[in-house]
């Protein structure tokens, strides 16, 4: 049986945690973080890869310390014909960290990085020519990157008569 054919099991999931906070680990080191041998966690890691589950290895880079220290989220109501994402290019906007396809009144919600507040509202002017623009500077950000863990127990849903408040 392949992992694409079922789902993760433990050991997947504590060789998913161990690579995740730090993707540079041998496999020796990593084998005796989850009581496997090399050979099979080499095995394991090379499964998790084909199935699509670790799909690459990065460095996380600080971006204020990069240069980048502004970032913004941006609600984009795009105007017919004129969409973002089927008029442009990633190079045209490498500001560009994130891009999400919403439901609702909004059909995308990006993440931006920049240098300056100057580059910012210049960025604000180039995307404001793809439509409506609902713009949110981030102050401050407690956590970024949390790591894919395995899904919580599903809970009892609340009845209508025990109501959040017991």
């Amino acid at each position: 049986m392949t992992l694409q054919s079922r789902e993760p099991d433990s050991t997947d999931w504590q060789i998913l945690a161990e690579l995740q906070a730090d993707g540079r680990l041998s496999f020796n080191q990593l084998g005796k973080r989850v009581n496997l041998s090399p050979p099979a966690v080499a095995e394991r890691v090379r499964r998790l890869e084909e199935a699509g589950v670790i799909t690459g290895y990065r460095a996380d880079v600080d971006a204020a310390r990069a240069g980048q220290p502004l970032s913004a989220f941006v609600q984009m109501r795009c105007t017919t014909g004129r969409c973002l994402l089927k008029t442009t290019r990633a190079e045209d906007f490498p500001e560009v960290v994130e891009i999400h396809k919403l439901s609702g009144n909004s059909c995308s919600m990006l993440r931006v990085r920049v240098t300056s507040m100057r580059h910012l509202e210049g960025l604000f002017e180039r995307l404001g020519e793809h439509g409506e623009m609902n713009t949110h500077v981030v102050l401050s950000t407690e956590f970024e990157g949390r790591p894919v863990q395995p899904p919580a127990e599903e809970t009892r849903p609340v009845t209508r008569s025990e109501g959040w408040n017991r």
